[in-house]
């Protein structure tokens, strides 16, 4: 089958709810979208806002800390992110394939030894386990429980790195602020119906299957830049995409042979190229979802402007 990227990209902004803002909750918005980035929380609102067939600028806390059906962590390129609470443990468990803090490269460039961040991920699930921590408690209470007074530098300095891998592993989210601090806690605790053992094949895979239901039809090179930021074990992907193959439908288009779930080529096909303008947040997911180097949604011409 042929497509035109006036297809696909219009095929995509109705799958992601932007041209009837149409989305039925914040949670299934950030579930259609695979997920909200939160780096910068007034674009993660937008972005769920201009979706949603019914605008409630308190939906997104109150689906967060008292509903527990959102949460937020740093998952896909380490960056932070609103996903619906039920899909979490299946993003730690395919992000949990790439363990790049026990390169050397990673230790040096973060000012940890191998021995030091062994530590951290031994401590914080028993710094968390039942507590919900400001950063200055998280922090105060892994010096403790290792005795290692240099940790307290490395783990106040940058954007919390030292805590990433932590989220990848699913022993750490965000709680509800304390005082105007964020604090963590253990997701494991936090979340309802958290899975006791998630096979990271299976995660793999059903994140695959979501990334390509708003976000094709794509490549697994596409799926990796997305979600690894270009890094992922070629292994694992090649795997995920061998255990999807029976869904899947290969469709040229322009000339690039990409990747669509079969349920969804024929309404691809009958998608009319759209000339409306919308307006979206910064970090949206319609662009972030097609990464570079095949952004066919940002033309050359246009990012100079």
């Amino acid at each position: 089958m042929n497509l035109t990227w006036p297809q696909v990209l219009a095929w995509r902004l109705s799958r992601q709810f932007v041209p009837a803002a149409d989305g039925p909750s914040a949670v299934e918005i950030a579930r259609r979208l695979c997920g909200v980035q939160a780096q910068v929380a007034s674009s993660a609102r937008h972005a769920v806002a201009v979706r949603a067939a019914a605008p409630d600028p308190d939906e997104i806390e109150r689906a967060l800390w008292q509903e527990r059906t959102l949460a937020k962590t740093w998952v896909m390129r380490g960056t932070l992110h609103l996903v619906p609470a039920d899909e979490l443990a299946d993003h730690c468990a395919a992000l949990g394939t790439l363990r790049s803090w026990e390169k050397g490269s990673w230790q040096r460039g973060h000012g940890v030894t191998a021995a030091e961040i062994e530590a951290i991920i031994d401590a914080v699930p028993k710094a968390l386990e039942g507590a919900s921590l400001t950063r200055e408690e998280l922090v105060e209470a892994v010096v403790d429980l290792t005795g290692d007074a240099h940790l307290r530098q490395a783990l106040t300095s940058g954007w919390g790195a030292l805590l990433k891998p932590l989220a990848r592993l699913g022993e750490l989210c965000y709680a509800p602020p304390r005082d105007g601090k964020v604090a963590f806690t253990s997701p494991r605790a936090w979340l309802p119906s958290w899975p006791a053992a998630l096979p990271p094949q299976e995660a793999g895979v059903r994140v695959a299957r979501s990334f390509l239901a708003a976000h094709g039809p794509a490549s697994p090179e596409m799926l990796d830049s997305w979600l690894f930021g270009g890094v992922a074990k070629k292994a694992v992907l090649r795997a995920w995409f061998r255990d999807l193959a029976p869904e899947l439908t290969e469709v040229d288009v322009e000339g690039a042979k990409l990747l669509a779930l079969t349920e969804h080529v024929d309404a691809l096909a009958a998608t009319t190229p759209s000339r409306e303008v919308h307006l979206l947040p910064g970090f949206d997911q319609y662009i972030l979802g097609a990464p570079a180097p095949s952004r066919p949604s940002s033309p050359p011409r246009s990012r100079p402007r």
